[in-house]
């Protein structure tokens, strides 16, 4: 199986495209373990699949730290991060964000991933290297007005990207992002800034050339390459799975 023996952490792997990423890692032959604020949620992912689960917050560093502790002593090491984990805040007039919605978003999309690195690289680096993957989103690329500070941390996740990519390459450590379009997830309410109906989804799967939204299938294909040995020589992409919207 393209996975087979992987060790992974999925982070946000209780529901939406975190947990489609974490069922196809698992069908494609690796530990998974499923992590997330949602612990229940979690749990019941990783029955599932065969998986194990933790529970934490990842814009906190003890939480994070014990998600590669928990990896480490349960399966000897460490070979791909997906942080998947994110928030975001309401679509709304940029002058209408809280000083508290910027800090939790910037938190969850951004310092998390500030964490999982501190935690990851140096058992990777141990281990002869690994695969990072960040959810990233095509707000980083082609934004949306009303998200502006959402659009700002998927923006800040594609640089950091390609930094880590080129610093962490002399490790055999590659980093790359996958940039998915909206979704039918829990936060597609917040993404549109009004309620959920077709009418209002169709404004938005209007402006995707393919004509529907990204799904965690979708997303999940892209994270099983990207961590699979027939990726390799990957790193340092920031890769649409978005219909064409940012064609």
């Amino acid at each position: 199986m393209r996975l087979n023996g992987k060790r992974a952490i999925v982070t946000g792997a209780a529901s939406g495209f975190g947990e489609g990423i974490a069922r196809a890692y698992a069908a494609a032959g690796a530990q998974v373990l499923c992590a997330d604020l949602n612990k229940d949620g979690a749990a019941r992912v990783a029955a599932e699949i065969g998986g194990a689960a933790i529970g934490g917050d990842v814009s906190r560093e003890v939480d994070v730290q014990a998600m590669v502790d928990r990896v480490v002593a349960d399966w000897g090491g460490l070979d791909i991060l997906v942080n998947n984990a994110g928030t975001t805040h309401r679509n709304k007039p940029i002058l209408e964000v809280t000083e508290a919605e910027f800090d939790r978003v910037y938190a969850v999309n951004v310092k998390s991933i500030f964490w999982a690195v501190r935690a990851a690289v140096p058992v990777m680096k141990a281990a002869g290297g690994g695969s990072i993957i960040n959810i990233s989103s095509t707000a980083g690329i082609r934004p949306r007005p009303g998200l502006t500070w959402y659009n700002s941390t998927k923006g800040a996740v594609n640089t950091a990207t390609q930094a880590m990519a080129q610093e962490f390459a002399r490790d055999n450590i590659r980093v790359n992002a996958v940039c998915p379009v909206m979704s039918a997830t829990a936060l597609l309410t917040e993404f549109m800034g009004v309620p959920d109906t077709p009418e209002n989804r169709a404004r938005f799967v209007a402006t995707i050339p393919l004509g529907r939204m990204s799904t965690p299938d979708d997303i999940a294909n892209a994270c099983v390459w990207l961590g699979e040995d027939a990726s390799t020589f990957i790193t340092g992409i920031l890769l649409p799975v978005d219909g064409g919207r940012c064609a």
